[in-house]
């Protein structure tokens, strides 16, 4: 597509690489964040203009796009921008967030005839770096086509889900699947080194057979060395899983292995790994004995 103004509020370790690509590939960027200073040392090496108001960030945008940690964050960025912005506007937000959140927010949107879509992303801070992120999206189909040329600045794989709040529960799907992993490959990690087997061996093994997942490709030689200091922090890996377990009550679906998961997550945190990578469940699992 051809250059465009663009808005990006919240400029996060995801949001942060996603309005780099959104420079790259041509576009005016208006960053925005409300950490005093961020803003402007983004700008500074992407160039663009920086805001810590996002009403002040969308005027003159008919795109905007939002990384945000939460539901409060997403309602807030609602009341202010959604007065400001101009009819027929396209508001893309990659947060992750409850589904009648989202739905929300597309109703309230619809209202001022702006386009909103809830297209959360996996594939972590590298997926966003390196601009290959899966997104999963939910509205319209109309808002879709729109925004998707816009997604492939930082995203290899882009689908339409379904109608408002299917991105979410998508999303949702993908943590519920991903949670279990990772406490599975920690637990499998400590037994290999606790029965006295070279791990780093055990890794190359496994991934060359049926148990192989980008968790253990991407993950596992780090949850061996001890190393958390990267990625999805803990606490917003327990954001998602309240998030899910929450949906999953409404739905009255049973959810017993993420809901352990969840609990071992607390556990992370009250030993202190709060900001660490939330596959630091491998210290927790290490101290269980």
């Amino acid at each position: 597509m051809s250059p465009r103004r663009i808005a990006i509020i919240g400029l996060g370790r995801m949001g942060w690489h996603m309005a780099a690509h959104l420079a790259k590939a041509g576009h005016v960027v208006s960053a925005c964040d409300v950490v005093p200073g961020v803003a402007e040392k983004w700008v500074d090496e992407n160039g663009g203009s920086a805001f810590t108001d996002a009403a002040a960030a969308v005027v003159g945008c008919d795109i905007v796009v939002t990384s945000l940690p939460a539901d409060r964050e997403l309602f807030a960025v609602a009341d202010a921008i959604l007065p400001v912005l101009g009819n027929g506007s396209l508001w893309v937000d990659h947060s992750t967030t409850s589904a009648e959140g989202a739905r929300v927010v597309h109703a309230r949107a619809a209202e001022r005839n702006v386009a909103f879509l809830d297209a959360p992303v996996s594939g972590g801070v590298d997926g966003a770096r390196n601009g290959t992120l899966t997104v999963m999206a939910g509205g319209d189909r109309e808002a879709f086509d729109r925004a998707e040329s816009v997604m492939s600045s930082y995203a290899a794989r882009i689908t339409l889900m379904g109608d408002s709040g299917a991105g979410q529960i998508t999303k949702m799907t993908n943590q519920i699947c991903v949670v279990g992993l990772c406490q599975a490959l920690a637990e499998g990690l400590d037994f290999a080194e606790s029965a006295g087997l070279d791990v780093s061996k055990v890794i190359h093994v496994m991934l060359q057979g049926s148990s192989a997942s980008w968790q253990m490709a991407n993950r596992a030689e780090k949850m061996l060395a001890g190393e958390y200091n990267y990625g999805f922090s803990t606490t917003l890996m327990r954001k998602d899983v309240g998030l899910v377990l929450d949906e999953a009550k409404s739905m009255n679906v049973p959810l017993p292995v993420t809901t352990m998961v969840g609990e071992m997550l607390a556990e992370v945190s009250r030993m202190g790994g709060d900001a660490w990578d939330w596959c630091s469940l491998m210290e927790r699992q290490r101290h269980s004995h």
